[in-house]
């Protein structure tokens, strides 16, 4: 059967199969076998009694079976994989612990007196959040317990907290270390430290978006986010500032110090005389007299300018933000700085996250009990959706399917940002109705080789990327896609996260509602990505 027929069918069976409340990793793994079936011995369907006679069946394990194996046992063999349930126990140990509840405490205390101020609050959570552990719905969930019960009781206007909590809690799909981004990198073979790199600027540019989308509307529209009761404790706005200014340096001294002493480990265990002329990032001799003065200013700014006393308040009023940014500073601070892979970092941070839950005396065998079962299914799920949309994204492969796609995309001389644009259609309307696991499993092997082969000069109207840069482009983009199916009716996920502790008078058409103005945002956010997609390599 030609491949355009077997296009058509496998497009409709996937519909059907998804319509009618079938898993994706079981709908997907049956169409792969459907696929070849039609592709390769077409004559099983019409009689099964054949079987033993054909390219699949006479010969087991060897032609388009044995390629397809190869391709799944190649892609659940990936070391890189152990990543993805490394960083699940860490989003659940987080969510478990006090760790997110003592952070978003330190931010409210700083900005308790700011207009809107528990939503930038919540969404500057939300990026801490997800530059620890890069997991989506633990997020929604965890601002929804924490931050959706205190804007309702402040009076908050009620789209607008549903709208913060579920786009900055969707953050986790841009931000490094992002989970999608790392199954991106696996499927295209894309370096996935690049990946992170390239998205810091576009994951930021959106949550900056979100914050001053959320300072634009509370000081246009005042009463949809009044101030609290003013304290009696809490101190004039100058003394905060000094107090703040106090204890972030003791943040920068402690941080100084710490890249002071790993340089000097470098230095003096000879790692890097021999590391062959690729020293550690941050970590030669010349760096030292840097990280020393940085030390000594700011202790001189906390003895001297700040006192004692004042850093000591300081300290107490903002210690909550000290463990989460130690867990950012191991993860990413361990691919940025050359000492560890994106693995071991997860693991790095799993075990950091778990050593601070117990000297804070949270740590018991019931927390990490129910976080490993958490990760369990998390995984699982994940997993078998990643088995079967493999299966059917290198069937589809096998038979030739992307390049039937991409000479038919590309013979119709289409131009190149219409071609784009019709990819993000499809995404955006796939996003709305697939998870994106199988969204990267199957649509992104069809859609990358047809990016790949469109002029690069006519990609994007504002500056101009490297063949090299293409493909890593493009998977941001996508993780933008992705950032806004977790919000696009009807089966936007972070809707559901947060229906499940919400209060039961919000139901699922006023959370959908809450969100309008926010995939706005992340439309423009998509839309800069497609005009500038330099924008990409300023950190590359």
């Amino acid at each position: 059967m030609d491949i355009g027929t077997i296009s058509l069918i496998l497009m409709v069976a996937l519909i059907v199969l998804l319509a009618i409340g079938m898993p994706l990793g079981l709908a997907s793994a049956s169409l792969a076998v459907l696929v070849l079936v039609l592709k390769f011995e077409p004559t099983l369907l019409l009689n099964p009694f054949s079987f033993g006679d054909g390219m699949l069946t006479g010969r087991p394990g060897t032609g388009p079976l044995y390629i397809l194996a190869q391709k799944i046992y190649g892609l659940l063999t990936d070391y890189v994989l152990i990543s993805v349930p490394l960083f699940i126990f860490m989003a659940s140990l987080l969510e478990r612990s006090g760790i997110a509840k003592d952070m978003y405490s330190s931010l409210n205390i700083w900005l308790s007196r700011t207009r809107g101020g528990i939503a930038i609050v919540t969404s500057i959570m939300a990026v801490i959040m997800a530059a620890m552990s890069g997991i989506i719905g633990g997020e929604v969930v965890l601002l929804g317990l924490i931050a959706l019960p205190q804007m309702l009781r402040l009076g908050y206007n009620q789209n607008l907290a549903i709208g913060v909590i579920c786009a900055s809690g969707s953050l986790g799909t841009m931000i490094p270390p992002s989970i999608v981004l790392i199954i991106y990198g696996l499927i295209t073979e894309t370096s996935i430290k690049s990946l992170f790199t390239a998205s810091f600027i576009p994951g930021f540019m959106l949550a900056s978006m979100i914050i001053l989308y959320i300072v634009v509307r509370t000081r246009l529209n005042p009463d949809d986010a009044p101030l609290p009761e003013p304290d009696p404790s809490d101190p004039e706005p100058v003394e905060k500032r000094k107090l703040f200014g106090a204890f972030l340096s003791i943040v920068v001294a402690g941080f100084s110090t710490t890249l002071f002493i790993r340089a000097a480990f470098f230095e003096l265990s000879g790692s890097n005389a021999a590391s062959q002329g690729e020293p550690a990032r941050l970590g030669t001799i010349d760096h030292l007299p840097w990280f020393a003065g940085i030390t000594i200013v700011a202790l001189l700014l906390i003895f001297f300018v700040f006192g004692k006393e004042r850093a000591k308040i300081g300290w107490d009023m903002g210690k909550g933000l000290v463990a989460p940014l130690v867990v950012i500073g191991v993860v990413l601070g361990s691919i940025y700085g050359g000492i560890t892979g994106i693995t071991e970092a997860a693991g790095m941070g799993a075990f950091a996250v778990l050593v601070i839950a117990f000297l804070r005396g949270e740590g018991s065998f019931e927390l990490v009990w129910d976080s490993l079962m958490r990760t369990l299914k998390s995984t699982g799920t994940i997993i078998w959706v990643t088995i079967g949309a493999a299966a059917l994204a290198g069937a589809y492969t096998i038979a030739g399917g992307p390049q039937y796609v991409a000479d038919l995309i590309v013979g119709q001389e289409l131009p190149t940002m219409l071609v784009i644009l019709v990819m993000m259609l499809i995404l955006l309307f796939m996003g709305a109705f697939m998870d994106w696991v199988g969204i990267v499993l199957l649509i992104i092997p069809v859609f990358l080789p047809i990016v790949l082969r469109l002029p690069i000069e006519e990609i994007g109207l504002i500056g101009q990327l490297e063949s090299s840069q293409v493909a890593i482009w493009f998977g941001v983009v996508f993780c933008m896609n992705m950032q806004v199916s977790f919000l696009s009716p009807p089966f936007g996920p972070a809707a559901f996260y947060l229906k499940s502790v919400a209060p039961p008078h919000i139901s699922l058409t006023d959370i959908f509602r809450g969100f309008l103005p926010f995939i706005g945002i992340q439309l423009v956010a998509l839309s800069i990505l497609l005009i500038w997609p330099s924008i990409i390599a300023l950190l590359l």
